[in-house]
């Protein structure tokens, strides 16, 4: 039998499981305490070895995704708010970015202390069509070079200018790499080359840089930011599922939200976007979790009118008692019943924002009617009785009065043995295997 561990190191827990390659089959797993106050070998290690010896295998290839430290850090600089900028922007989420800065226009002194004040990790610097408006990328690339800037920057723009811009970066001594333009054509956005770039410069700079580790082999180890992982896991269930998707990933800091739709006459119409489509897209809630952000789900809840007064104000005490330890772990029915409410507010939240497309930046929202599998994730749902978990996901798929349409014939399934950042991982070596335990962890058979 031929296998491999792939491993996520969260924020909080690291998480592994063993795959065998032959049948797509998991055959062990185990987790332990991410040791981000130490060091991340520490868990990584424990939990690799819980989950080999769970398999009865020794040595076996690794495959490693991370968040811990905060994950990546992005900042998009762009030509125009509503075009270029904007499509930036979902391009970063597409790669498992936090997009914490977006600016558009001529940078000036102002901006980018703004830009500084960001602390990003990476700069994706875009603007233009191929072939159209070079000035302001021209002007952003030289006033990052004379601003003695030294994060990396991908340089993802109008294409006829890309190796002059790259040249003035790298002779200031700014970090550069250069990918294709996210939108080479007006409506025409196309993000694999830069986020293909952001995940190099993200193994190759950030990883070391947030210090999780005092050698270098954690570094060597990571192979992509794991909501770059999950997404990846997310496509290859779409290719399996073989129609339109949704995936709820409740966090104890964050909700995101991936859909998958299937590009149709809609990408050609007269009211199509500008900054292009991205039919596989993600989301990040950062107000909206179980333990961090949990004071962030019951406001967002109360200004949805999802909660009454009484409801809102049991909540809070709650939610605050979370965000204190966000350790603790519900032992009994009334904890996980609190833990399930929360982490369906949360839920139904992140996919109203993520379907009306504010988060999104998609003026006419996101399409979910078709939609034929919704996945959660997460923690809270794995931890919870299964009909505990399969509530969360009813809240979501009952919202009709979220200002959004519901998928019209959805099934729901939780991904109980965390499949997703698993078949992300093995999606590049080992395609089969990954469609084939993505189809059979999550039912699709």
């Amino acid at each position: 039998m031929s296998t491999a561990v792939c491993v996520d190191v969260g924020s909080t827990y690291t998480k592994a499981v063993v795959v065998d390659l032959d049948g797509g089959r998991l055959v062990g797993a185990g987790a332990s305490p991410t040791t981000v106050g130490s060091d991340v070998l520490l868990g990584l290690d424990a939990a690799v070895g819980a989950a080999t010896a769970a398999a009865g295998v020794g040595d076996v290839p690794w495959y490693v995704c991370s968040s811990a430290g905060g994950g990546l850090r992005l900042a998009v600089v762009g030509y125009e708010a509503l075009v270029t900028a904007q499509a930036g922007r979902r391009v970063g989420l597409s790669a498992g970015a936090d997009v914490v800065h977006v600016a558009a226009g001529r940078l000036g002194a102002a901006e980018v202390a703004a830009l500084r004040a960001a602390r990003p990790d990476v700069v994706l610097l875009v603007g233009g069509t191929d072939g159209g408006d070079a000035e302001v990328l021209t002007h952003n690339a030289t006033r990052l070079a004379r601003a003695r800037w030294r994060v990396p920057v991908v340089l993802a723009g109008n294409v006829d200018v890309r190796e002059e811009l790259r040249a003035v970066l790298a002779g200031s001594g700014v970090p550069v790499s250069v990918a294709d333009n996210v939108l080479p054509r007006i409506g025409v956005l196309e993000p694999g080359s830069a986020r293909a770039a952001i995940r190099e410069v993200f193994l190759r700079h950030v990883i070391g840089g947030k210090r999780l580790s005092r050698g270098p082999r954690f570094g060597r180890l990571v192979r992509a930011a794991t909501p770059d992982a999950v997404l990846t896991g997310v496509e290859v269930l779409a290719d399996a599922v073989g129609g339109d998707l949704l995936v709820v990933d409740v966090g104890g800091a964050t909700t995101d939200v991936y859909s998958v739709l299937t590009p149709d006459e809609r990408a050609g119409g007269p009211g199509r976007e500008v900054a292009g489509s991205l039919w596989r897209a993600r989301t990040v809630e950062g107000d909206l979790g179980v333990r961090w952000s949990a004071p962030g789900v019951v406001r967002a809840a109360a200004q949805e009118r999802l909660v009454d007064a009484a409801e809102e104000a049991a909540l809070a005490v709650a939610a605050r008692a979370r965000a204190a330890d966000p350790g603790w772990v519900a032992a009994d029915g009334a904890g996980w019943a609190v833990d399930a409410r929360i982490a369906a507010l949360a839920a139904t939240v992140a996919v109203r924002r993520h379907a009306r497309g504010g988060a999104t930046g998609e003026r006419g929202g996101r399409d979910l009617r078709d939609v034929r599998l919704l996945v959660g994730s997460g923690g809270v749902l794995r931890h919870v009785p299964a009909g505990v978990g399969a509530g969360v996901l009813g809240a979501v798929l009952a919202d009709h009065a979220g200002g959004w349409a519901v998928p019209r014939a959805a099934r729901a399934v939780v991904d109980v043995e965390y499949v997703l950042a698993a078949a992300g991982l093995l999606a590049a070596d080992h395609p089969g295997a990954a469609g084939a335990l993505v189809r059979r962890c999550l039912a699709v058979d």
